[in-house]
């Protein structure tokens, strides 16, 4: 759960999860959000109650507002991208599910998180994980390389969220799904409103609407756009998924 868009946010964003990774790999347990919005069930480990699956390292160091894999309906073989991937859990997750022929990528901007999400999926004894360190506004992947594009919490933080998705939207495969668990402001929300719910709330900034999640989803090139509200996640606030497909390759005109 790490990224951001400008140059001083991102260093400023960058510098937090920095330290709660560090918190983390020194065995402590790390908590962003406010904790009475963990009590509530919607952030971090309360996410994934009854999954089964899910390595306790790693589970300590979640950081997200939801669970993107309960709906990003993974299959194996197929190569999926973590953006904002922490501590790896959903990468961890991801990759037991795509299993050895497909692969899980985690993106991250902070050295400290990589070095945590490496860990926890050795420990987890996953083998087809691989992280990436990069900005999620400029990944460093080539064109159409991942089947599916999940993230957690982390799109809310960037200053250049249209970015951030074109770039999903780019290194999707034709038919390749994006579903993601973020934050969002309610319709009418006003500014200084929505600031004093994201201090509150502690570990939002910058949450959109769902009319202008859509839009910007749908400027990117995205169809079939879902946004599911789950749960309040403080005034004016509410954790979502999101899902949404890239178009599948359009067959050539006939005499072409």
């Amino acid at each position: 759960m790490t990224d951001a868009g400008s140059p001083s946010n991102r260093d400023a964003v960058i510098a937090r999860y920095s330290g709660l990774a560090r918190t983390a790999l020194s065995g402590a347990a790390i908590t962003d959000c406010d904790p009475g919005e963990f009590a509530a069930g919607g952030f971090g480990a309360a996410a994934y109650r009854g999954t089964g699956d899910a390595p306790e390292d790693a589970l300590r160091a979640s950081l997200g507002c939801g669970n993107p894999l309960a709906i990003a309906d993974l299959h194996p073989g197929e190569t999926v991208l973590d953006l904002g991937s922490g501590g790896g859990l959903d990468v961890v997750l991801s990759a037991r599910r795509v299993g050895p022929g497909g692969t899980a990528y985690g993106l991250d901007a902070s050295p400290d998180m990589l070095a945590l999400a490496r860990g926890n999926a050795t420990a987890a004894g996953v083998t087809n994980a691989r992280f990436l360190h990069g900005h999620i506004e400029d990944i460093p992947l080539p064109d159409g390389q991942v089947d599916v594009v999940i993230s957690n919490c982390v799109i809310n933080l960037s200053t250049d969220k249209p970015r951030v998705l074109a770039e999903a939207f780019r290194v999707l495969r034709p038919g390749g799904r994006l579903g993601v668990s973020d934050v969002i402001a309610g319709e009418g929300t006003g500014p200084d409103q929505l600031a004093d719910a994201e201090r509150q709330v502690g570990c939002v900034s910058g949450a959109l609407t769902r009319r202008h999640y859509s839009g910007l989803l749908r400027a990117a090139g995205f169809t079939g756009v879902t946004i599911t509200l789950t749960h309040q996640a403080g005034a004016g606030l509410h954790s979502a998924i999101i899902q949404a497909a890239k178009p599948a390759a359009q067959p050539p005109a006939p005499g072409r």
